[in-house]
């Protein structure tokens, strides 16, 4: 006859291994995932990128941007200005996704835009890590995140959502949108905008009215990625 002990150990052990399995699981993903990501060396890619605030407004751009990992990153517009943020890295996937061993917290699925999503939490194990929590909506049957919001110690909690398409295969999207803090934004010397407020002010006027608006505010950056060229072995020097 079995005897308690080992009857409440079997019971302890039923209870117990659905949890490991699904942890397990949320693991296996993370890690698929990072590893698709890093798939990609480089790229260069024809982009339409738009940037709402509520202070001013911005013409659309359009040019050609550079990516390198891990965390290279350069934009050359095709006219009207260049509004970047400090740390551009965070424009992509890869880097929005902690680096190393990490603890994975396993939130389950969830329907949107209805589709399935596994949804997963991320805690870098690295206590130096600038990332310090990543959540991460998943599409497991492409291997792909459709969305991220990661808290980091620096850059403040970075939002950004993915649309993808024919380059799915690769894990990079046709589209972006990330909510910012406007305070990592540098706006260049001499540009000009057009501002609600004052459309006469001068360059300099406007660019220091610019810094003190952003402040405490979050602004949308829009890209839509129209043509990628994947894995060129793009040279250090695009980046200087």
């Amino acid at each position: 006859m079995m005897s308690i002990k080992a009857g409440l150990q079997i019971l302890f052990l039923s209870i117990l291994a659905p949890l490991t399995v699904k942890a397990d699981t949320g693991t296996d993903l993370f890690y698929a995932l990072r590893k698709k990501a890093l798939l990609v060396k480089d790229y260069t890619a024809d982009v339409n990128m738009q940037i709402d605030v509520s202070y001013m407004k911005i013409p659309k751009l359009k040019g050609t941007m550079y990516f390198k990992s891990p965390d290279k990153l350069r934009l050359e517009r095709h006219g009207g200005i260049s509004l970047l943020p400090k740390k551009n890295v965070n424009l992509t996937i890869s880097n929005l996704m902690p680096a190393g061993n990490v603890l994975v917290i396993d939130i389950g699925n969830v329907e949107k835009d209805g589709k399935k999503l596994h949804v997963l939490k991320v805690v870098p194990d690295d206590d130096q890590n600038n990332i310090v929590l990543a959540k991460l909506w998943v599409d497991e049957a492409n291997l792909v995140a459709v969305r991220a919001e990661t808290t980091t110690r620096n850059d403040g909690t970075i939002i950004m959502d993915l649309t993808f398409g024919k380059y799915i295969n690769w894990g990079l999207p046709d589209k972006v949108a990330l909510l910012v803090d406007l305070k990592d934004y540098k706006l260049p010397k001499g540009f000009t905008l057009d501002y609600e407020t004052n459309p006469g002010a001068k360059p300099d006027a406007q660019a220091e009215k610019a810094a003190k608006a952003s402040k405490g505010q979050k602004g949308t950056i829009k890209i839509n990625y129209l043509k990628y060229d994947v894995n060129t072995g793009l040279s250090d020097e695009k980046f200087k």
